[in-house]
């Protein structure tokens, strides 16, 4: 029900929620010296514009609960609720737990974001997209030239990019140092993989060991932590690794964490236990906002990625299971897509893109500009700033964001 307030600026919102809902939303709202009821308004304004339908949460037991939201605002909330088929508590439910996601408590140092960038399947272009990624969120937003997108949009993702951001050569074949002109550590030299392995033998911090991307574009924001070649005995070093084997790569990266705002990894083609550990290092930290960290998908539109993409949310489904954490699954990129080769990558893109969740972030072409790039073991974005491949890096990073 809803009653006009004396002044007529706002109604009053009366329906149930979750006792676990309504505490959470107290203690939230007093953290950031926030009105209940603003909170609340936020939410639904928040739910009404979510593109993707949001988890169902369980109602049972909800209680009476009243606020004061703009005049208006509750009959469009009880249209959309209709429109969506949820019930006026469940979607009240759905858009304070959205407030909450979105609106963690402040920390005392946010982590940065850390973003996996996995499938097993090797060649769907995960180093490309890797690096192209970490690219577009470290790139000078005021250089973009966005044809489809108005100066409001572009002022809005300004203010979200230019970020400081590492990428991590995980991937023992090293390809994404090898694009960007730098040699992978020999074995034996200190590397990712001994600050994972042998902490207490290593001799520098590993922030010494990153190199910087030298391109205009990226200022002085766009690291990579080369691969080492000892990375192809990672997951046998693992096995006799003596503290908790899924946080290893994560011990390693901590003392980093402090110098950026996302980390990139390049994760190797396999099922292993090296690649365990990266998806518990993209796990969704205690406060983190919904959609920070987790995991981007390259895959072709082809049934052979579709397998590995079923074995890669086994292993996911298994690790979340074991240590009863959450991984998000951020979205997939479609790569390499070409229309010509006819029925079996058309249906397939279908068929990505009816998934919803996750949703497809992009879909790039074939296209010759990453080739040349990685030729001239340039950055695409500096090296063809304008082209189309390039476009879609920046489309992926503000999905993102």
């Amino acid at each position: 029900m809803a009653s006009p307030t004396s002044g007529g600026e706002r109604e009053k919102l009366v329906s149930k929620l979750p006792a676990s809902l309504r505490q959470a939303l107290k203690v939230r709202a007093a953290q950031l010296s926030t009105d209940v009821q603003d909170a609340v308004t936020s939410g639904i304004q928040a739910w009404r514009e979510h593109p993707e339908p949001l988890p169902v949460v369980d109602t049972a037991g909800a209680e009476s609960f009243g606020t004061w939201l703009p005049e208006g605002l509750y009959d469009d909330f009880k249209r959309d609720c209709a429109t969506r088929n949820v019930s006026y508590i469940q979607g009240l439910a759905q858009a304070v737990a959205l407030w909450l996601d979105q609106n963690p408590a402040a920390l005392e140092s946010a982590p940065p974001r850390r973003i996996i960038v996995c499938n097993q399947k090797g060649g769907v272009g995960k180093t490309a997209v890797t690096a192209g990624l970490a690219q577009a969120l470290a790139e000078d937003p005021t250089l973009w030239t966005d044809k489809a997108s108005s100066s409001e949009d572009l002022a809005r993702w300004a203010a979200r990019l230019g970020l400081r951001v590492l990428m991590v050569d995980y991937d023992p074949q090293g390809h994404l140092s090898h694009q960007l002109g730098l040699k992978a550590i020999p074995a034996g030299g200190e590397s990712l993989i001994t600050h994972m392995l042998n902490r207490e033998q290593v001799r520098s911090p590993l922030i010494d060991l990153t190199v910087a991307i030298d391109e205009p574009r990226f200022g002085d924001r766009l690291r990579i932590l080369p691969a080492a070649f000892d990375a192809f005995l990672l997951d046998s070093g693992l096995t006799m690794f003596r503290g908790p084997r899924h946080a290893a790569l994560e011990r390693a990266l901590s003392p980093l964490e402090e110098h950026f705002d996302v980390i990139v990894i390049d994760s190797p083609p396999s099922l292993g236990l090296a690649m365990d550990a990266a998806i518990y290092y993209g796990r969704r930290r205690d406060g983190e906002r919904t959609g920070a960290s987790g995991l981007v998908i390259p895959v072709e539109a082809e049934d052979t990625s579709a397998q590995a993409y079923g074995m890669l949310i086994n292993q996911v489904g298994s690790l979340t299971g074991d240590y009863d954490i959450e991984v998000e699954q951020l979205g997939l990129v479609v790569n390499k897509y070409d229309s010509r080769r006819g029925f079996i990558a058309t249906s397939s893109l279908d068929k990505w893109k009816s998934l919803g969740s996750p949703p497809v972030l992009a879909v790039i072409g074939d296209l010759k500009e990453q080739r040349e790039a990685v030729r001239l073991q340039r950055a695409l974005l500096a090296y063809s700033p304008e082209s189309d491949q390039a476009h879609h890096m920046r489309e992926i990073a503000r999905r993102l964001t």
